[in-house]
Formats: structure tokens, C-alpha cells, sequence
């Protein structure tokens, strides 16, 4: 049996530097609690690092965030030996000691010689991707776990071209981690030692002016009358309100009206159950406000005002919540159609999106003549592809994910819920002036390009036994791949660890990045995924289907649902 984890807990535990809170947490632990603690070290998943916020080397605390940076910075002293002067932005959300291991991170760059522009408050992470070419930085870093849940926090990093680290990239900052055996013997420079060298300067409302100049520019009816529109917003405790409270009423969003209780950055999320705009009970305090001021839309940014998430008044005065599929199909669609109509539609033009994302939105860009390229989940792949299609002569139009992530305009390289709600707005407005609602549009796109519909299922598997049941209910369908799936056979599978795509008996090579991702295409056009979650433990599936009718393509989707989790159920560990 291995008890690694017991020698890790006793040399924390034993030694003197250790924290005294998380040395009290430690001496409370029984063994389960320590060997799921330090069984392992936290790992860069699609959404860089994340964990429970407490002692252990599977646990965010300042020696595990010491650490990160080590590598980070010997990282970047190798790739820009001479550009140590440009500095690396760091941002922070609203969780549990955020500023305090964006402090850290600032503390142990500036140790290296490495500039640091720290924001001084709560930022959005599409600030900070902005932020680093404002600045011509070298990289990036953001204190965020997103939308999990409070006990958690996370870490982030970003190249000169304010995208995450692609794996290739992040495998490299790994390899210098792991030569970090001695998270005790990181020396750092005092905060005050670091400005007063002019390696920490703390910067502010020049960066938040100068992005939300930017994002104005993204609008395509910026004299449209939006008077009669209602929207009610909120930030779930996160760091968009400042901006959007500023953007809207300034782009002539004059009934724009906030959750008040949800506008406090609360790090424990106390007014939610998750801090998710795609968990529907996410929404309902705004759904009490909009109610109350007949609010046409509703919309919700995740903590670190990446995602956004949509809510629509439907013919019944209720809500009915959009999913990121259906809302990424109904941006494309208007932002297309506006640029068409004004010319400024390009002939070269790209659309991005994942490879478990629906093809509701593909299948419209294509109509316009446009090139739909699919990447990874992982909104860094698509930040990544960005940059290299500009050398081909093509150009960015829009970009997104199925989890509520969408990208206007590039000059950010991740996905941008300020960009989304301005747009979101825009669009909104400009359907209610031809007495439609968004929904109304929907089921229009729906007439025009066909029933989409597409589901997500979480299996939740904690610890070290979910990470083994995990790999083996994976390793169970690449070795016993399905052959027939709801009385339809399988006609495409694409096994994305060993870069394979098999069909009608042929193999061809997949060039997307590695990834322990398994993709099954049937005759009739529906699909799905499995997938474990780079930033949460869990497994997670995704179906998608296209029907003649909503009804029809529900009753698909769930039938293909039921295959697979019985098929689980009846894989043993």
C-alpha cells in the first residue's frame, strides 16, 4: 500500500515554516482527510489549477501557490530572458484568500526579477487577458476557481498574447514545478522590498477605461433605441459588476437593474446554491427582480465574469433559461446576419467552437459562407488558434463554448462575458423593436436549420477511488467501443488520447492536442462524449442530437442518455 502521503503530511507537519492556522487544520485530520490531501499535488487541468482552499500538496495554500510561480517564473526567465521588464499582470476574483495568493504570486515573480502589475481590486479575467497586451506583458496570472464551489480556489496563467497556457506550454512551467521538492525553502521578497525595486506596481482605472473602450467598439447598432428594453443582471457575488454597472447605462441601457444582494463579493456565495450560470437555481433572485420590473432578459456572469449566462421572459410571463448552445447559436445568427447586411462580413472569416459543443451554431456560420474550425474543450485552444490564423490571411469572427463562454472580438484571447453581455443586450434590443423576444427567434432558427438539442450529464466522483472509476469506465468503452446505440449504428469514433478517428473500418489521424477524450458520431448525425472535467472531480458526458421537432429530438437525446449510463452502471469499481 503506498503511504507517501503519510511521509508528505509528517514533513509539513514536522516542520517549522508551516503555517500555525494550517497547522492546526493538519493536526485535526484523520487519515483519510491527509491522504486525500496530500496524495497527490494539484494538477493544470483545461482550466489551469484548482482545489480545496487548506493544508496538503493537493490543496491551494501559499506554499502549493509558491510553488506554481517558481515554475511559472522559471518558465518565463527562459522564454524571455530580456523581457523580464514587461512584466506579468495578476488578477483576482472574490474567493477565500484570492488577494492574498495573488500577493504570493506577485512576491515570489518579483523574487526572480520578474515585473509585476498587480490590480489592486477584484477583476474580471477577460480584463486580465486584455490587460496583458494593454501592458505588451509577457504573461498572465488569475486567483479564480471559477464557478466551483467556495471551498475552492484555482490559478491561472497566460502568455504574452493574454491566452492560457496551451498544454505544450504548460507541460513545460510542470516540469519546472515538479523540480520544486522543498515548497519551505521558496525565499520570497516582502512586499514593500518589491515596489520599492519597481518590480510590484499596482495598476487600476487605466486598464478598466481603456477595455471597456474597447468592448463599446464591438457593438454593430450602437444608435439603436434600447429604451424599451428591460434587463436584469447579476454578477453572483463575482467581479463583473463594476464594468457592467459602467457599460450598459453608458451604451444607452438605461432599465438596467441588478441584484443588489448578489452584487457584494461574497466568497462563500451565500445567497446560491452554485455560483453557476448554468445551474438554473442560480437565477432566482433574478427571477424574483425581473418579475417585479417585467424585465424582457436576465443575465448572470460566473464569479470570475468569464461565462454568462441567459434567462428570457417567455409568452407566459415566466422564464425559460437559455443553454450556451442555444444562446452561441442565436449570437452567431444576429452578428452574422448585422455584418452581412452592412458589408462588413469578411469572405475569409472563422468561427470557433469545441468538439462537445452543438453543431446548431457551426451548421448557421457555414450558411454564411463561413469556416468553422472545431478545438478541444478549453477555451485556450481557441485563444491559441486565434493568433495562428492570422497568418493565414483569415480572420476571427466569433468563438465559443457549449459552458456559457463567447468571444465577440479577439482582442481578448478568452472568452469574455463583458463582451457577451453588451452583445447579448444589443440583440435583444434590436429583436424587441420587431416585437420578438429571443425565444420567438429561436424557434425560428429552429425552423430554419433544424432541431438541435444537446444535454450534459455530471457524474460526480471524488477522491482517488473517482479518479480510478473514472479511467475505468473510460478504458471499458475504448476497449468495448458500442456498436448500436438507440437501434442506430455507430459510425464515427474518435479516441482523442491516441489521436485516432475510426470510420467505415478506415483510421486517419486526429491533429487536435492529446487528451483522454472519447467521441461517438452516429448514422443519423447524433453524438457523444465522455470526458473527465480538467477542473472539477467529475466525469462528464455530453449527447447531442438533431430531430424534426423539439419533441422528437428530446426523446433522442434521452434514449441515448439511458444507454450510456446503464452501460456505466454495469461497469464494476
Amino acid at each position: 500500500m503506498d503511504t507517501k502521503w503519510r511521509e508528505k503530511a509528517q514533513t509539513w507537519l514536522t516542520n517549522p515554516k508551516l503555517d500555525p492556522q494550517l497547522r492546526i487544520e493538519l493536526e485535526k485530520m484523520d487519515d483519510k482527510a491527509q491522504e486525500d490531501a496530500f496524495y497527490t499535488d494539484l494538477q493544470f487541468g483545461t482550466g489551469g489549477m484548482r482545489g480545496i482552499v487548506g493544508v496538503g500538496t493537493n490543496r491551494m495554500n501559499i506554499y502549493t501557490i509558491r510553488r506554481a510561480n517558481v515554475g511559472f517564473s522559471k518558465y518565463l526567465l527562459n522564454r524571455y530572458p530580456n523581457g523580464l521588464h514587461r512584466g506579468v499582470v495578476i488578477a483576482y476574483d472574490n474567493r477565500h484568500y484570492s488577494q492574498e495568493f495573488a500577493l504570493e504570486s506577485a512576491k515570489v515573480l518579483a523574487s526572480y526579477g520578474i515585473k509585476v502589475y498587480l490590480f489592486s481590486f477584484l477583476r474580471p479575467t477577460p480584463e486580465l487577458s486584455f490587460a496583458v497586451r494593454y501592458l505588451n506583458a509577457i504573461g498572465g496570472i488569475v486567483i479564480t476557481a471559477s464557478h466551483n464551489p467556495p471551498q475552492y480556489n484555482g490559478y491561472k496563467i497566460y502568455d504574452h498574447n493574454g491566452c492560457q497556457l496551451v498544454p505544450e506550454l504548460a507541460d513545460k512551467v510542470i516540469g519546472y514545478v515538479e523540480e520544486c521538492e522543498d515548497v519551505f525553502g521558496i525565499e520570497v521578497i516582502s512586499e514593500e522590498e518589491a515596489k520599492n525595486k519597481g518590480l510590484l506596481v499596482y495598476i487600476d482605472e487605466e486598464i478598466d477605461q481603456a477595455y471597456l473602450k474597447q468592448v463599446k467598439t464591438i457593438q454593430l447598432n450602437p444608435n439603436l433605441d434600447k429604451s424599451s428594453l428591460k434587463i436584469v443582471f447579476t454578477p453572483l457575488h463575482g467581479t463583473s459588476i463594476r464594468l457592467v454597472q459602467q457599460l450598459l447605462p453608458e451604451c444607452g441601457y438605461t432599465n438596467f437593474y441588478v441584484v443588489e444582494s448578489q452584487c457584494i463579493p461574497d466568497p462563500n456565495f451565500s445567497t446560491v446554491k452554485s455560483p453557476n450560470p448554468e445551474d438554473g437555481s442560480a437565477f432566482e433572485l433574478a427571477i424574483q427582480l425581473g418579475k417585479a420590473r417585467d424585465a424582457d432578459i436576465l443575465m448572470a456572469t460566473d464569479p470570475d465574469a468569464d461565462r454568462v449566462g441567459l434567462a428570457v421572459k417567455n409568452n407566459e410571463g415566466e422564464y425559460t433559461l437559455l443553454t450556451g448552445n442555444q444562446t452561441g447559436a442565436l449570437l452567431i445568427h444576429y452578428i452574422l446576419t448585422q455584418r452581412k447586411q452592412q458589408g462588413t462580413l469578411p469572405k475569409n472569416g472563422v468561427v470557433f467552437n469545441t468538439i462537445v459543443t452543438s453543431d446548431f451554431g457551426g451548421h448557421i456560420a457555414r450558411t454564411f459562407g463561413l469556416e468553422v474550425q472545431s478545438t478541444l474543450t478549453g477555451f485556450k485552444f481557441i485563444g491559441e488558434k486565434a493568433e495562428e490564423i492570422r497568418s493565414q490571411g483569415k480572420e476571427f469572427v466569433f468563438g465559443y463554448e457549449e459552458s456559457y463562454g463567447y468571444l465577440i472580438a479577439d482582442f481578448v484571447r478568452d472568452k469574455d462575458s463583458i463582451q457577451s453581455v453588451l452583445m447579448c443586450a444589443e440583440m435583444a434590443a434590436y429583436y424587441k423593436l420587431q416585437g420578438k423576444s429571443l425565444l420567438d427567434v429561436l424557434n425560428e432558427l429552429y425552423e430554419t436549420y433544424g432541431y438541435y438539442y444537446e444535454s450534459l450529464v455530471n457524474i460526480n466522483l471524488v477522491g482517488i477511488e473517482g479518479l480510478q472509476k473514472i479511467d475505468k469506465i473510460l478504458s471499458h468503452y475504448r476497449d468495448n467501443p458500442p456498436k448500436v446505440v438507440n437501434n442506430v449504428d455507430v459510425k464515427v469514433i474518435e479516441d482523442y488520447l491516441i489521436s485516432k478517428r475510426y470510420e467505415d473500418g478506415k483510421i486517419s489521424d486526429l491533429t487536435l492536442p492529446k487528451s483522454n477524450v472519447l467521441k461517438y458520431i452516429l448514422t443519423d448525425g447524433s453524438w457523444f462524449v465522455l470526458r473527465p472535467s480538467g477542473t472539477e472531480p467529475k466525469l462528464k458526458i455530453y449527447i447531442g442530437v438533431k430531430g424534426n421537432s423539439l419533441t422528437d429530438s428530446k426523446t433522442k437525446n434521452e434514449k441515448i442518455k439511458q444507454y450510456i449510463l446503464e452501460r456505466i452502471d454495469k461497469i464494476g469499481g
